[in-house]
């Protein structure tokens, strides 16, 4: 029997001629990652375990995305942790505010992940990097330490689930409502431990950042991970980018899958995840209407400018409605300064939005964003638990840029179409 695309790059890391589903194996990485919530749990495992030195300072990266620029002594705290360490270790991939974005933005954006690589991170959003057809995981912060010591950590191969994308999006339509779509349909528990694994001719219909929002959420339905086939579009992605030597692995043509799923891309319609699954989904039109409070645009899984420059097309020359408050955040540094070099960030301004420096902040309920009780955001964000944003009484509804802008003016739920 063949092998998937996960279980190829596996394989090679391992230095076995293959692996199958359920194998346990112990293999080499390229990448251990960390941000300023998990990284300073790791340093603490680290130091206790008596480690005194880290495997390769090139191959990790320490981001301060979570809390920063700093809410409160606490965040300040974890932060100092974390430079202390990068600095013990001359850490090269350490991005501190300032240099910052909102890591799962900022690693491909800078060529520090591609294609055929075996990425671990300690944030659950680490699968972002499949989009560029490597294998990335999230790990908890003991695992880091490990990582970041040893160079390795060991696995058990996924099985996968094959997912056929046909047709092309219709306009106003995206990644973002893909992934729900999907999630929607085989739950947050239907991949789990299991690898997504993109296929069909409808992922060359895909940009870039569609596939790098539809990796991110593969964790959202339990995903060990999601993939993405290497193509024309993630070589040009990668070209000025990625300057050291890469593999690009295909899955064989009689790899097994436990499940396979079907996608007409041109079917979709905007949808949203209601309180509090990602996988209550409903088109907007089922549910438009629903008041809203506060409107989030950004995030490591829509941060992105092709983000930013949907939300302004529908934003320019209309107003944030009363009652609401629309908070954008671009995911890093470049795409803030592309913000203000294509006059997006004036539009934002000017149509009634807060304008932020990169932060994860309100997606996990940190800052730049908390809810209080009764109150309900439509965000752009991954999660949408109870208490995500805020007050264990307040609510998310997971949206695409073009929902949560149009929302932003309507003054409630409702797509482009409602303007």
């Amino acid at each position: 029997m063949g092998m998937t695309m996960t279980q190829k790059i596996l394989a090679a890391h391992a230095g076995l001629p293959s692996v199958k589903a359920g194998d346990l194996i112990e293999a080499k990485l390229d990448l251990v990652l960390g941000n300023d919530v998990t990284t300073p749990v790791a340093v603490g495992v680290f130091d206790k375990i008596g480690f005194t030195r880290v495997f390769d300072k090139d191959k990790i990266a320490i981001v301060l995305d979570h809390y920063t620029p700093c809410k409160d002594i606490k965040s300040a705290q974890l932060c100092a942790t974390a430079r202390n360490f990068a600095k013990r270790f001359n850490i090269t991939h350490f991005y501190d505010v300032g240099q910052v974005g909102i890591e799962h933005a900022l690693l491909p954006e800078k060529g520090i992940v591609g294609p055929g690589e075996l990425i671990i991170g300690a944030d659950s959003h680490t699968c972002t990097y499949g989009a560029l057809g490597a294998f990335s995981t999230g790990v908890g912060s003991t695992d880091m330490a490990a990582g970041m010591a040893a160079g390795e950590n060991w696995f058990k191969v996924p099985p996968a689930i094959k997912v056929e994308l046909t047709g092309k999006l219709k306009p106003y339509v995206s990644g973002k409502d893909v992934i729900l779509h999907l999630i929607g349909m085989i739950g947050v528990d239907g991949a789990l431990y299991k690898s997504l694994e993109f296929v069909g001719e409808g992922v060359k219909e895909l940009s870039m950042d569609d596939r790098f929002t539809i990796a991110n959420m593969a964790i959202e339905a339990g995903g060990k991970n999601g993939i993405f086939p290497v193509d024309e579009k993630t070589l040009e992605y990668i070209k000025g980018r990625v300057n050291r030597p890469y593999n690009v692995y295909e899955a064989d043509p009689d790899a097994e899958y436990e499940r396979e799923v079907v996608i007409d891309l041109s079917t979709l319609e905007p949808t949203v995840s209601l309180p509090h699954l990602p996988s209550n989904t409903k088109t907007v039109s089922e549910v438009k209407g629903m008041k809203i409070d506060q409107v989030v645009i950004g995030s490591c899984t829509n941060g992105r400018i092709s983000d930013m420059r949907i939300a302004a097309e529908i934003l320019k020359g209309r107003k944030v409605a009363d009652g609401v408050r629309c908070i954008v955040i671009p995911a890093t540094q470049q795409v803030y300064m592309d913000c203000l070099k294509e006059g997006i960030a004036e539009i934002f301004i000017e149509s009634g939005c807060a304008f932020s420096t990169p932060t994860c902040g309100p997606c996990l309920g940190g800052h730049m964003g908390c809810m209080c009780e009764g109150e309900r955001a439509v965000s752009t964000t991954n999660r949408n638990f109870v208490g995500r944003m805020g007050h264990t009484k307040s609510e998310v509804v997971l949206a695409s840029p073009a929902v949560a802008a149009a929302s932003a003016v309507l003054g409630y739920l409702g797509a482009p179409s409602d303007l």
